[in-house]
């Protein structure tokens, strides 16, 4: 191969000392990022792991592009060096020597297909090549330029993708599958296991689903990369971790379930003793209740009184169920369990509580009707009409009413409230003189 001839005139001095700076430049970036690549963590990772998928394919292709920018980085190199020694040999150059610069410099080079078998391309999985080997292929020194900053965006691009991934993922992975044994060993110890209780079954989903995880990350890690923008180059793109994410919830969800049930080891022996606290002032609530209903009936006429239900037989046998959960260290049946009887003890000394109010509700009537009775009397005799005859004869009637047995609570209210009326009619004219005698004393 060799370059071919120059395209426009032939290059001046200051315009050859230019070029020949401007192309060093370039010699020294693109030489300092080879050898970047080449010294890339990235690149060593994918070159010594056995690859699959999506990163295998895109791999390839990346490592074909690097011995395409090698290949061509040499030609630009050699081409540079004999254009250098051309010009090193005369601090004026003649005529001929400027001709050859130009040549060199401005002229397209003719390259071997083994050098150059392709062109990069865009695409979703990034750069590619797409055309068929050449025989040979002409180009410029700057437009080689160009074609090594495409191939060497294409292996950058799986290079950092791959890192990047394999930075964030496979420890990550590895913490998570350290905490997953920890939980593991804990849910063991208080007998949650597949099977068993769910949590257990949680836990062998997520073990399973971390060891599948991390064998696809560390095969495949560009299968786990989500481009943010035209390249997979740090800054356009990030690890995909939704996975993982999804994963760490779950450990998160059961470990939270096995504290709850940790916390019940721990604590169970005082919820048992207080529920059976609840469950035994419920029981003597309600015996308290069926008590009461018996001497409503007696001493209580013409009154509907509510039934009284039974002991709570049901929660008492649960109650003895729980003791025996906690005797064979059963926590992750007792936990849900002591839950439930919580609230359902709870609601069942509510009821009786209620079951008392409903059945005493006839006796706290009579008691208040005897209450405004006396009370009444007491306001009658304080006025001077303790000896009222109409007076003692309706409260003689209204008290015989209200101290028998059985006591008709509703003619007992009718004949309180015919006393009150007979007491008010009684004292009216009094109260009403009294203020007249107040405002005639006053007139004096």
């Amino acid at each position: 191969m060799g370059p071919a001839g120059p395209t426009g005139p032939v290059m001046s001095r200051e315009e050859a000392d230019r070029a020949l700076e401007r192309l060093d430049a370039e010699h020294e970036a693109v030489e300092s990022s080879l050898l970047a690549l080449q010294d890339h963590a990235g690149r060593r990772l994918l070159e010594g792991a056995t690859l699959t998928g999506t990163t295998e394919h895109r791999w390839a292709r990346a490592e074909a592009a690097i011995t395409l920018l090698w290949n061509a980085f040499e030609t630009y190199s050699r081409t540079l060096e004999t254009a250098r020694e051309l010009r090193a040999r005369r601090r004026w150059p003649s005529r001929d020597d400027l001709t050859e610069l130009t040549r060199l410099l401005r002229g397209t080079l003719t390259v071997a297909g083994s050098a150059l078998s392709g062109q990069a391309s865009g695409g979703t999985e990034g750069a590619r090549l797409t055309q068929g080997p050449k025989l040979a292929e002409e180009m410029t020194l700057g437009q080689l330029v160009e074609r090594m900053n495409e191939w060497y965006a294409q292996a950058l691009d799986v290079v950092a993708a791959a890192d990047s991934v394999w930075s964030a993922l496979p420890a990550r992975i590895d913490l998570l599958a350290a905490e997953l044994q920890r939980v593991r060993s804990l849910a063991h110890s208080v007998g949650v296991r597949p099977g068993e209780h769910p949590a257990g079954d949680d836990l062998e989903r997520t073990t399973a689903e971390l060891t599948t995880l991390r064998a696809e990350v560390v095969s495949d890690p560009l299968a786990f990369w989500a481009p943010t923008g035209g390249s997979s180059a740090p800054g356009g793109g990030r690890p995909d971790t939704s996975r993982y994410d999804s994963a760490a919830r779950a450990l998160e969800d059961v470990r939270r379930e096995i504290d709850a049930v940790l916390t019940v080891r721990q604590d169970a022996e005082q919820r048992l003793m207080k529920l059976r606290d609840l469950l035994s002032r419920a029981d003597r609530t309600l015996a308290e209740a069926r008590s009461a209903r018996g001497e409503v009936l007696a001493k209580i006429a013409a009154s509907e009184v509510p039934a009284v239900s039974g002991p709570p037989t049901a929660l008492q046998e649960q109650l003895a169920t729980a003791a025996d959960y906690r005797r064979h260290a059963q926590w992750h049946r007792l936990s849900p369990l002591l839950e439930s009887l919580e609230q359902r003890a709870e609601d069942e000394l509510e009821r009786a509580r209620a079951q008392l109010s409903a059945v005493t509700a006839p006796l706290a009537v009579r008691a208040e009707l005897r209450g405004r009775l006396d009370a009444y009397k007491a306001k009658v005799a304080q006025l001077g009409h303790a000896e009222d005859r109409i007076l003692i004869e309706r409260y003689d009637v209204a008290r015989r009413m209200l101290w028998s047995a059985p006591c008709d609570l509703r003619a007992a209210e009718d004949a309180v409230l015919r006393y009150q009326r007979a007491a008010q009619e009684a004292l009216a004219p009094r109260q009403h003189g009294g203020a007249d005698g107040a405002m005639n004393m006053g007139a004096e």
